[in-house]
């Protein structure tokens, strides 16, 4: 199954909302052609790339895109290119050993206290540099229990008190399965968190509908949301009306980003999105080096970059505002600081 068609499963009406946002993400850019269109471009985009990986990008997300601009760090993130399909070493198809890590279907065991669950191969927007471009989606569970192996085997293991919902994209489930799905994981006692890692605040704001805004308020458990920014400039005025409506719910709101060469690999870009984060109710939370997914080499930055940077980062915000520098290393017992 291609991611392709994964979003369009994934997007399926629910009778208890609007179709605004689902209307929006039917609009979105499927061709890189297209999408270089509508931005004043010269068509240059790699038609292989996007046949192993499909693009996908939102409309709302493609206009805070400068028009004209080949490198626009927006645009880097999202646009096939020819230096995807480069075979470079040390890239590979699953480099977190995640198909290891799974204990159930669509659960992946990679910390003691912390489970977490696959819940849909659908996004709304393809990252290039995507660490699950290469997962096997169709291990999902799918069907009107397809959640209950999984959390059959958090409800086994007492150890457990953090239960994580990723994808794909969680938020893309229609909510009155995300607020079922919420309810199972609150009657384990052991679990005490539940934690949401989405990329739909930032590039899908329409999705923090009434509907959703309303299954924050009714958990039963803490809920904190990670959203993934990763310059300045995707913070727009809808971004931020969305993130202030989930932050009176309550929930906490995290960033994690990944340092991207050409996209944020300068103090500068750090700087300014840690601040514009905080005007916008969200937390500077990690700075990932770049995993070694196949497709993505041309992406990286060396360690020592990375670390020069965090220095200069050190110097010029306050505590609160810095991320950590972070990669995750499989078989370790948390995520690895790099330290500078």
């Amino acid at each position: 199954m291609t991611a392709q068609t994964l979003t369009k499963a994934g997007t399926s009406a629910s009778p208890q909302e609007p179709p605004t946002w689902r209307a929006e993400l039917a609009t979105a850019f499927r061709q890189g052609d297209e999408l270089l269109r509508f931005l004043d471009l010269e068509d240059r985009s790699c038609g292989e790339a996007a046949e192993q990986f499909p693009c996908l990008v939102p409309r709302a997300f493609a206009e805070r895109m400068n028009r004209g601009d080949r490198n626009d760090p927006l645009l880097r993130q999202v646009l096939p290119i020819d230096a995807e399909m480069d075979v470079v070493p040390g890239f590979e198809f699953d480099p977190l050993a995640e198909t290891s890590s799974q204990c159930a279907a669509g659960l992946l065991r990679k910390y003691k206290n912390r489970a977490l669950l696959v819940c849909t191969g659908a996004c709304a927007i393809h990252c290039r540099y995507c660490f699950r471009r290469h997962y096997d989606y169709t291990q999902t569970p799918s069907g009107a229990a397809w959640w209950s192996e999984a959390l059959t085997f958090v409800q086994s293991d007492n150890a457990i008190d953090e239960v994580i919902l990723s994808g794909g994209d969680p938020l893309l489930l229609p909510t009155n399965q995300l607020q079922r799905l919420i309810h199972d994981i609150a009657q384990i006692k052991h679990v005490k968190r539940l934690r949401i890692h989405t990329r739909i605040p930032i590039v899908l704001p329409s999705r923090i509908t009434e509907a959703f805004i309303a299954l924050l308020e009714s958990s039963a458990l803490p809920v904190v949301v990670v959203v993934h920014a990763n310059h300045a400039r995707e913070i727009d005025a809808a971004v931020k009306q969305a993130c202030q409506r989930m932050r009176k719910t309550g929930v906490h709101l995290l960033n994690q980003s990944v340092l991207l060469k050409g996209v944020n690999d300068s103090a500068k870009s750090l700087i300014d999105l840690s601040q514009v984060l905080f005007d916008a109710g969200i937390m500077p939370y990690y700075v990932h080096q770049l995993d070694k997914v196949a497709g993505t080499a041309h992406f990286a930055v060396a360690d020592e970059d990375a670390q020069e940077i965090m220095r200069s980062l050190q110097k010029e915000l306050s505590g609160y505002l810095l991320p950590r520098l972070v990669r995750e290393v499989p078989g370790t017992d948390s995520k690895q600081p790099l330290h500078y």
